[in-house]
C-alpha cells in the first residue's frame, strides 16, 4: 500500500523523485510506530487522530526538528488522502491533526564579498591534479548557476544537455509539480558553463545525458553536490560551511536588497505562491539593518 502510494505521487502528483523518497521514508517510519500499536498500515480504517498526535509526540521526544515533523505529518496527509481517494477509508483523519508550531529560522545568506569569494574559489596545491582541476571547473558552473539564476539543487542536477543551447542567455527549467519555467542565465554562468561542458566529456558515461556529471560518468547526486559546496567554502577561505540551497536563497536576497520586484523573484525563483517569496523580504530588511547599523555615523 505504501509503495503504491508513491507510485500514485509520481503519476499523479508529478512529485519530484527527491520528494518521493522522502515521503517513502517518513511513511515507513509511521507504519514502524503504528506496528509498536497494534495498528498496521494494512488497516486505515483502524487509525484514528490520536495516533497520528501520537506519532508526532514520539518524534518530539526524540528531539526531531519541527520541520522534519511538520513534513512527516505532510507525507502522512498524503497517504490518507490517496487511501480517501481509493475508498480505503471515510475521511483523511490526519487532516484533524494541527502542524507543529515552526521555530522562526532564516536561511543562512552569504553577503556580496563572502559569494564572490566562493565563486572566485581556487583549489589549494594539494587538491591540484589534472582530474582534480577538470572537476572544479564543474564545481564552479554549478555554484554560478545556482547563485546566478536562483535554482534549486534538484533543478540543476536534473538538467540534460539538450535544456541548455550553447552560450544561450535564457535556461529551461522543470520546477516542483511538473512546473517549466525560463530561467536567465548571467554572462558568468554562461562562460563558466561553456567552459564545463568543453571538458565534460572526459567523464559522462557514453549515454549519460546529464549536463553536471560525478567522476564516474553518472549524473551527479545531491549528497556529492553538498560536498562540493563544502570544498568550495572551505578553498574560498570562509569559516563556515553553506548548502547548495543557500546560494539560491542569496540569489533572491541579493535582488530584493537591490530593488527587485517581489513578483519578478517569484517568478525567477518559480514559486507558486507569493508567500514563499515573502520571507526572503525580512531577510534583505535585516541587511540592511545590519549595514545601516555599522556604516551610518549617527547609528549607535
Amino acid at each position: 500500500m505504501l509503495r503504491k502510494h508513491v507510485e500514485w505521487l509520481a503519476a499523479q502528483k508529478g512529485c519530484s523523485k527527491a520528494t518521493q523518497s522522502a515521503y517513502g521514508t517518513d511513511l515507513r517510519q509511521f507504519a514502524a510506530f503504528l506496528e509498536e500499536r497494534r495498528k498496521p498500515v494494512t488497516s486505515p480504517q483502524d487509525i484514528g487522530r490520536k495516533d497520528i498526535q501520537a506519532f508526532l509526540a514520539a518524534l518530539f521526544h526524540r528531539n526531531e526538528a519541527k520541520s522534519s515533523m511538520a513534513r512527516k505529518l505532510a507525507a502522512v496527509r498524503s497517504f490518507f488522502r490517496f487511501l480517501l481517494r481509493d475508498g480505503f477509508v471515510q475521511e483523511n483523519v490526519a487532516l484533524q491533526v494541527r502542524n507543529p508550531r515552526q521555530e522562526k529560522r532564516h536561511p543562512r545568506v552569504l553577503n556580496v564579498d563572502e559569494t564572490f569569494a566562493l565563486l572566485g574559489a581556487h583549489p589549494p596545491a594539494a587538491e591540484k591534479g589534472i582530474i582534480a582541476e577538470l572537476l572544479h571547473l564543474r564545481n564552479l558552473a554549478l555554484a554560478e548557476l545556482l547563485y546566478g539564476s536562483g535554482l534549486r539543487i534538484s533543478e540543476a542536477l536534473a538538467m540534460n544537455l539538450e535544456d541548455y543551447q550553447n552560450r544561450s542567455k535564457i535556461l529551461r527549467v522543470m520546477g516542483k509539480g511538473g512546473r517549466e519555467r525560463l530561467a536567465p542565465l548571467s554572462d558568468t554562468s554562461v562562460e563558466a558553463l561553456t567552459t564545463w561542458l568543453g571538458t565534460r566529456r572526459n567523464f559522462a558515461a557514453p549515454a549519460e545525458r546529464a549536463i553536471f556529471v560525478g567522476a564516474r560518468g553518472g549524473r551527479l547526486n545531491r549528497r556529492e553536490a553538498v560536498r562540493i559546496m563544502a570544498g568550495l567554502c572551505r578553498q574560498a577561505g570562509l569559516t563556515f560551511t553553506v548548502s547548495p540551497h543557500s546560494l539560491r536563497h542569496s540569489f533572491a536576497t541579493h535582488l530584493l536588497i537591490a530593488g527587485a520586484n517581489l513578483r519578478s523573484v517569484q517568478e525567477l525563483l518559480g514559486h507558486k505562491r507569493l508567500t514563499t517569496t515573502q520571507r526572503y523580504t525580512q531577510v534583505s530588511l535585516e541587511h540592511l539593518i545590519s549595514a545601516y547599523d555599522k556604516a551610518h555615523p549617527r547609528s549607535e
